[in-house]
């Protein structure tokens, strides 16, 4: 489909350069190493960091993953990001969410040294992206798709852009990234969620329109503008007989009849998806190229 924004193309594109990074780092003697933590036995936990780790070997950076049962007390999971922190060989944690309902998972989050935190979840690199300050690190999924708006040559300064969601992992770091007065900012942002009024009618202004609201095929066909750049960062799963495991993953905008409507429009699969875990791998490289300077 003509319309299409590849996700997966672009991707490919950031892990090449990601990869000259980490050659040039490896030139030096330095190999950038990501760990993983994973809390419980989550099957989606199971295989979101499968694919981070296979990813990471692709790109010639290295890997660990640690797994701790689900009974894990906070203190002992605080630890163990403190043993990571002080590891000068470690360049990059990420603990897997979600955790188990017993652990705090912001306390976890701020326990990450800010240096290392390549999911960008810690408050001082929260802070450094409300104002504007780039030596932090960006949320991955955020990331990945202002990174798909810049690489499909989509206009964002003076944009009107509409945000479905006002969560902490996409919707308000979105926001703040594209209402930046910086260059591929600029947008003019609103954001909407549960206690919004007429949320269609805000959604018809959007010129970029980005659902992160976590409800399946929330976005139908008359609430797009025509011609309008349509973002679906969701994902859900509902159930399907058809299918082997009685379920299938499908995101916030309902395809089939906004693909026709869109200017421009992200599959699901096949978007964000890729977009995140390459955001993720250019981090670590990242945090590698601070720590070893």
């Amino acid at each position: 489909m003509e319309n299409l924004i590849d996700g997966r193309a672009l991707a490919a594109q950031i892990h090449a350069e990601t990869r000259q990074n980490a050659d040039a780092l490896r030139s030096r003697g330095i190999q950038p190493h990501i760990v993983f933590i994973r809390v419980g036995e989550d099957p989606a936990s199971r295989v979101y960091v499968g694919m981070k780790e296979r990813t990471s070997a692709e790109l010639g950076l290295r890997s660990s993953t640690r797994v701790l049962p689900d009974s894990t007390a906070q203190p002992d999971l605080l630890r163990l990001i403190a043993e990571l922190n002080a590891d000068r060989d470690v360049h990059g944690i990420l603990v897997q969410a979600p955790l188990p309902a017993h652990i705090d998972s912001p306390t976890v989050f701020a326990g990450v040294d800010p240096r290392k935190d390549v999911d960008g979840f810690h408050p001082v690199n929260v802070g450094k992206l409300m104002l504007g300050d780039d030596t932090g690190f960006v949320p991955c999924t955020p990331g990945g798709v202002h990174e798909l708006l810049i690489r499909s040559n989509t206009r964002i300064a003076g944009a009107e852009v509409v945000v479905l969601g006002r969560g902490n992992i996409v919707g308000k770091p979105m926001a703040a990234i594209l209402i930046q007065k910086a260059k591929h900012a600029d947008a003019t942002v609103t954001v909407c969620h549960s206690r919004t009024t007429d949320i269609a009618a805000h959604c018809r202004r959007a010129d970029i329109l980005i659902a992160a609201i976590g409800v399946p095929h929330f976005v139908k066909a008359h609430m797009v503008r025509p011609g309008a750049v349509v973002i679906d960062v969701g994902v859900n799963r509902i159930p399907d007989p058809s299918a082997k495991t009685g379920s299938r993953l499908v995101g916030d905008v309902d395809f089939a009849a906004v693909q026709p409507i869109a200017g421009r429009i992200t599959p699901n699969p096949g978007g964000v998806g890729p977009m995140t875990i390459a955001m993720l791998m250019r981090n670590t490289v990242r945090a590698a190229q601070i720590q070893t300077a």
